[in-house]
Formats: structure tokens, sequence, C-alpha cells
């Protein structure tokens, strides 16, 4: 290295690199930093009697994951050609000893049922047959809920959450984990990205599993991170491939979407004329999706837009979707991106409104304090749009919930079809 080397002046391009890093290495930090639990919990306890207090939540397991061989992990961060599905069982301690939006992992191995989330059975399913059986003891009311979570998850990972949002939500549903091949590694991102294209097909067929089986009435998919693109493609394709998507489906909720929003521009609209309800919870100050902005050419995520603003706001509300903005709500993880599992007001609304395709358009509905929501309407016949910027801090989450009625995103006519897509 020579001296002219070391003198070298500071351009505007180094500059920008060297910004770039200073926001990015933290949140490498940050990201490596969370997964310090204890691996391995998929081993299930044998418990001769459940601890006084405590609830199981059955869910069935959709997976495009490698089998492990290791009845500890069950399947690994590779990718299979043969999708399995797995019934299994998850044992959540007391209220007593547990907050709501938390998942309490064991400190050691075997777990403690009083303390811990403990894995209380696995039975893998050998044919689809098996599957409709299990949804025909578990159709509860005939609602079910599809949840795809996002990067750097392992399949334990995604069952423990997806068992806490059930509980916590309170929701009568028949739950459907899908749970993709994520290596669960930071610098993984890419490989993690693919998985979710990998994993398309895997999704649209479980999902067509469910349009298909009598004892379903109607679909809510809650996709979080990186796992609300898996969820977008699948449903897109499933538009394209059958003309539209199964009436079925009847909500979309994208939690933290870490989307490119030109791309969900184009994806909503490729999604047909009749469209699911679709619920986005956003934060600014998501720091997670901060990074993905800056690795993927720092353009603007989805799950971190201001609804508020313009050009979202108008574009949102003539494209009826309701947005939920978690900025100013505080929350245990560094990164701010999981909070909508955390929020017992969130998961509390995801479980006993926007399962049952209740929408929110009361002008004095809240959802507590520090949450917002641009609430958007059903178009009318004239093209015009009911919406309502909801105030805070009106608890929605209190006492005697009434239910609001069944409402549809309808035919938003010409004006966001073909190619003017809903936020550009």
């Amino acid at each position: 290295m020579t001296s002219a080397s070391i003198s070298r002046p500071v351009t505007s391009s180094s500059q920008g690199i060297l910004r770039r890093l200073a926001i990015t290495l933290p949140l490498v930090v940050a990201l490596t930093a969370c997964g310090g639990h204890v691996k391995g919990v998929m081993q299930p306890l044998n418990l001769a009697a459940e601890p006084k207090g405590n609830a199981v939540v059955d869910m069935l397991v959709a997976t495009s994951r490698l089998p492990s061989d290791d009845p500890a992990t069950l399947f690994s961060g590779e990718r299979s050609a043969h999708p399995a599905i797995t019934d299994v069982a998850v044992s959540i301690p007391s209220d007593a000893v547990r907050a709501s939006g938390t998942v309490q992992w064991p400190k050691k191995l075997p777990p403690n049922p009083e303390t811990d989330f403990a894995v209380v059975r696995v039975k893998p399913m050998q044919t689809v047959q098996e599957g409709h059986e299990w949804v025909r003891q578990h159709a509860n009311g005939g609602h079910a809920m599809v949840f795809i979570h996002g990067f750097n998850n392992t399949y334990e990972d995604s069952v423990f959450r997806f068992a806490q949002i059930v509980h916590d939500s309170g929701a009568d549903v028949t739950p459907v984990l899908f749970t993709w091949p994520s290596r669960a590694k930071v610098f993984d991102y890419n490989y993690d990205k693919e998985s979710t294209n990998y994993s398309r097909t895997s999704l649209e067929n479980t999902l067509k599993a469910l349009v298909e089986d009598k004892n379903i009435k109607d679909i809510t998919i809650l996709a979080h991170s990186m796992g609300t693109w898996l969820a977008m493609e699948s449903i897109r394709q499933m538009a394209i491939r059958e003309g539209g998507l199964p009436k079925k489906i009847e909500n979309v909720i994208l939690a933290s979407p870490d989307i490119d929003v030109d791309v969900f521009s184009r994806q909503w609209t490729e999604l047909g004329k009749h469209k699911p309800n679709f619920t986005i919870f956003v934060s600014q100050d998501d720091r997670a999706l901060a990074l993905s902005r800056y690795i993927s050419g720092d353009v603007q995520r989805l799950g971190q837009i201001n609804p508020a603003e313009e050009p979202y706001k108008t574009k949102l509300e003539a494209a009826g979707i309701t947005v939920v903005d978690l900025t100013k709500v505080k929350s245990t993880d560094r990164l701010n991106h999981g909070k909508f599992a955390e929020s017992p007001e969130i998961v509390q609304l995801i479980g006993q409104r926007l399962v049952t395709g209740q929408t929110l358009t009361d002008s004095d509905v809240g959802l507590g304090d520090g949450i917002t929501a641009l609430v958007a309407g059903t178009v009318n016949t004239v093209g015009k749009v009911a919406a309502t910027t909801v105030a805070t801090p009106v608890d929605l989450i209190s006492g005697n919930l009434k239910p609001l009625p069944k409402k549809k995103p309808g035919d938003i006519g010409g004006t966001l079809q073909g190619e003017k897509a809903p936020l550009n």
C-alpha cells in the first residue's frame, strides 16, 4: 500500500458506502443476537397430565423443508421436493406465569411445562386424506388461519410463534402453519428469499387443499416479514392459474411486509377483479426492514410506509386496503419487527375481528395507545370511497365488542386495474 493510497480523498461514493455500513452493521449485530434461545425443542414431552391452567394449541404444519432425521428438530433449513404435513401440539404455560405476547423458551431441556412452551405431540402424516381428517376434527366454526413466518426462522421458531398467536388472539380457528426452508442465519438472506420462491407452489397447494375441504368455510392468511412475499406470490400464482382467487380466501393480513412497494402494487393488481380483505401492519421504526431496504436497492419496503402520507393514503383508500400503523407502539423486540405478535391488542384484533372478516370502519374506533389506522372502506356503485383515519387512544379491544358487518373490497372499477397499481 502506497502513501498515495492512504491519503486518497474520500469521494461521495465512498461516503455513501461508509454511511450504509454505519447503518447496516448495527442492524446485523442486532439480528444476530436474536437467536439466543435453546435449540432442539421438538422432541415431545410425555406428560401424564397437563399442568393446571395450561393451554394446548393443536396445529397442522405443512412444510417444504427437508427432514432433519433428528426428532429434536424434525426439519432443517434445506429444501425438499416433497412437502410434508405434521400434526403438532404445543403446551402453553398458565397466564399466571406468562405475559400475553411472549414466547417462553425453555432455558434448558427438557422444557418445564409449568413455565415453558413445550411440544406435547408430533404425528407425521403420510397422506393428504389424513390432513383432511385432521381438519375435520379441528374445524372450529369453519374458519382456517394459515400462518407464514418470516426470515431467519427455524421450524421450531415458527411453531412456537404460531402457537403464541393462536392462543393469545383467542381466535376460534383451524390453525395451519406453513413453514418454508429458512436457514435461520442472518447472512443467508438471499438463500431465504429464494426459498420463498421455491415454496410458492407448495403453499398454493396447501391453500387449495383447504379451499377444497368441505369443513372449511373461509380462510385467513396471516404472513410476517419475508413470508408476506411468499404469501403474495402464491395467491397471485393461484389467481393467474385459476382466473381469480377462490371466494373462501377472505382475508389476507400482512405483518411487517418485506416487499418492495412497487412489486406489491403489481402483485395486488394481478390478483384480479375480486380480492380478499387486505390488512397491513406497518411500523416506520422497523429496523429489520431498514436493513432489507439497504440491501435491496434502497427501495421502500411496504412494511415501513407512512400510510397517512401521499401517495400511499389516496391509493390505499381507493384500493380498500386497511393499514394499521404500529410505529408508536413500544416493543421488547430491539428490531421493532414483531410488534403485531407482541401486542395483546393486535393479536386480539386479528383473532376477534379480522379472521371473521370484520372491517374497521367506525370513525370513533381506535386500536389502543399509540396505535393508529388508515381504514379503507369499500368502493360503492358510484366509485367513491368511504374511508376514515382512526384517532387514538380509544380501546378497540375492550369489554364487549360489537360485531361490525362483513364488507369486501368490492370492484374498484378501472382506476387501479391493468398497469395502474395501488401504490404507484
